[in-house]
């Protein structure tokens, strides 16, 4: 659903689409694909508030920057915490995108994918950051409906799709139908709140802190929703809180399964819940269709198997699911027809449950 409504006399031209998300961004170029795909991490100077890295840069610089150096994520959950340090790193990524496209415009149109749960508020600063950092026009769409068409999805059909958007802060769970929302959650829970339970798990199980990047680099390898073919093991290292001194301890994957198992337990009934609320007719296309998979959590081995053994339905994940929601926005710039139902979309009534 579009957040600012414009009169359109054509199809965008050299525009961009983003996906602002809480751990990555990623930046596309109408006609060129995807020409940025990096963390969204901003490092800056403490006192002085002086940006010194942004992306990649400053994702190396996470937990190990000295005293006077911070490392900082300005979305959290989805949404802006820190709307000046936000409005410095789309400028940049819009600035980049230029320079690696040198036929955009000046000012470029831009459309960003946003949480469906957001209040006019989030929404508010999302557009006024984009614009102060270059855009000539900024356009909301919700990251479910952007996802779901660059996953492939029929979404201006009138069939019933149901996308599962798990990303780094939010999870977005919806069911798509004639171009627009019909049943939706936006949960807060999502690979975040994954890293942060791998690293509780060490800390109460083995005595050991480690750092988000360690948590993060476990999950990918070894993190599972489901029993895996052939469990495996790998070395995790940090303090150990009671001795002060580094420390390596040897975890498997039944272990991390079972510290993953709170938010993919609340990702599950969040998903059963929409399908609970979803008009008897749309339930018999989904039960053909299935459930698409998107976003970079998506990606956790064994997910696909567990939601389809809790929901009795086939569950796919999407061709490379961390670029489904740029792709999306993208397409939505190529295509003036998916843009103007998605627009008429907007005429319906439609309010996010929590």
């Amino acid at each position: 659903m579009l957040g600012r409504r414009s009169s359109f006399s054509g199809l965008f031209s050299r525009d961009i689409g983003i996906d602002l998300g809480t751990a990555t961004t990623l930046v596309s170029v109408r006609g060129q694909g995807i020409v940025i795909h990096e963390p969204s991490v901003v490092a800056i100077e403490k006192r002085s508030k002086r940006v010194l890295a942004i992306g990649a840069e400053a994702k190396e610089m996470v937990g190990r920057t000295p005293a006077n150096i911070i490392a900082i994520r300005p979305l959290r959950d989805g949404v802006i915490s820190d709307f000046e340090v936000t409005e410095r790193m789309l400028h940049y990524f819009i600035n980049k995108a230029q320079q690696r496209s040198p036929a955009i415009f000046s000012r470029p149109r831009v459309v960003i994918g946003i949480p469906s749960g957001v209040t006019e508020v989030e929404k508010r600063a999302v557009h006024d950051a984009a614009i102060n950092a270059g855009a000539r026009e900024a356009f909301l769409v919700e990251e479910p409906m952007a996802a779901a068409i660059g996953a492939g999805l029929p979404v201006t059909d009138s069939l019933g799709s149901l996308i599962v958007d798990i990303g780094g802060g939010t999870t977005e769970v919806a069911v798509i139908s004639l171009g627009g929302i019909v049943v939706s959650r936006s949960i807060r829970i999502a690979g975040d709140e994954m890293d942060e339970e791998i690293v509780q798990y060490a800390r109460q199980k083995y005595n050991l802190f480690i750092g988000e990047r360690m948590a993060e680099r476990t999950k990918i390898a070894i993190g599972s929703a489901y029993p895996l073919p052939e469990e495996r093991t790998i070395t995790i290292r940090g303090r150990n809180l009671i001795t002060g001194l580094p420390e390596a301890i040897e975890v498997s994957s039944v272990e991390i399964r079972e510290a993953l198992s709170g938010p993919v337990n609340v990702i599950i009934e969040s998903v059963k819940s929409v399908i609970d609320e979803t008009p008897p007719e749309l339930v018999a296309d989904l039960m053909e269709q299935g459930i698409a998979l998107a976003g970079g959590s998506a990606q956790l081995q064994g997910l696909a198997e567990r939601l389809s053994e809790e929901t009795k339905m086939r569950v796919w994940v999407a061709e490379d699911p961390v670029t489904c929601v740029v792709r999306g926005a993208e397409k939505i710039l190529e295509d003036l027809d998916v843009l103007h139902k998605v627009l008429a979309a907007t005429q319906r009534t439609h309010k996010p449950r929590p």
